[in-house]
């Protein structure tokens, strides 16, 4: 018995070694991460080689190294709690039903192509479980049903509200113009501009989807937990949001659909 719990204590760990790796993976934590591995080492390379010195200095660097870490390594941690919150446990059950979810893909479908054949720069999020209250509330409120007609116009060039970000909850376009964080990903192409990194900053803090029309190649991408998906074509966009939308709703009807006939 007592083995069992062990190989369950070891792999719990090696589990929680892996998520964390995976979080900090493609971002400037990862630098920091082996720069505190190195102080890691030289402590106890340190203390087996009776460095009394240099033994004091790391052990004092250790000390204070709890602290540090939170302060370092504080949007990572930001990022790994909502994801924890982001799970089953957390999850809203006020979906909207599948036949206005396919409206406003749709909608937004169309009004994407609309903009790319014209090459005109967009970026529109679409919220997921994650509330994006805080960046609605940097914007202009709209609170208008979603059409393409609105989200064409609201993108026209030298108008007020075509240069910030469109955010949609549901069916709703609730705000214009609203100002997102921008990716400090180090890894990003340097072909992508302003828009793509803040589609891919606000995909890594929420579970939101980001839609972005490049101004200077006409291409789509969507961006989505912290990865970019670049040059969509209208059969794929759909595709990637109706993984993202339709699906959960058809598998939670289906679920409902089981319970009641149980």
């Amino acid at each position: 018995m007592d083995y069992l719990t062990e190989i369950i204590d070891i792999l719990l760990v090696t589990l929680v070694i892996y998520k964390l790796i995976t979080l900090i993976r493609g971002t400037r934590a990862i630098q920091l991460f082996k720069g505190m591995m190195v102080i890691v080492a030289g402590w106890l390379l340190s203390s087996f080689f009776g460095l009394k010195t240099l033994s004091w200095l790391m052990s004092q660097a250790m000390t204070y190294g709890v602290l540090a870490v939170i302060i370092i390594f504080q949007p990572e941690l930001r990022r790994a709690l909502e994801q924890l919150g982001r799970g089953r446990l957390f999850a809203r059950t006020n979906h909207l039903d599948e036949e206005k979810m396919t409206t406003a893909i749709n909608e937004t479908v169309k009004a994407v192509q609309y903009l790319a054949k014209r090459r005109i720069g967009a970026l529109i999020v679409l919220e997921k479980e994650t509330g994006l209250n805080d960046y609605i509330e940097t914007g202009i409120a709209i609170n208008g049903q979603i059409s393409s007609e609105l989200l064409i116009n609201i993108f026209i060039p030298n108008t007020p509200l075509h240069d910030g970000a469109v955010i949609v909850r549901k069916d709703q376009v609730k705000a214009a113009g609203c100002y997102l964080p921008l990716s400090e990903n180090p890894f990003i192409s340097k072909e992508l501009g302003t828009r793509h990194r803040a589609a891919l900053g606000i995909s890594e803090v929420t579970d939101s989807v980001s839609i972005v029309v490049s101004e200077e190649t006409g291409q789509i991408s969507l961006s989505r937990n912290g990865e970019v998906y670049r040059d969509l074509s209208e059969e794929k966009l759909l595709e990637m949001l109706d993984e993202e939308f339709r699906a959960p709703l058809a598998n939670a009807s289906f679920w409902m659909r089981g319970k009641k006939h149980g």
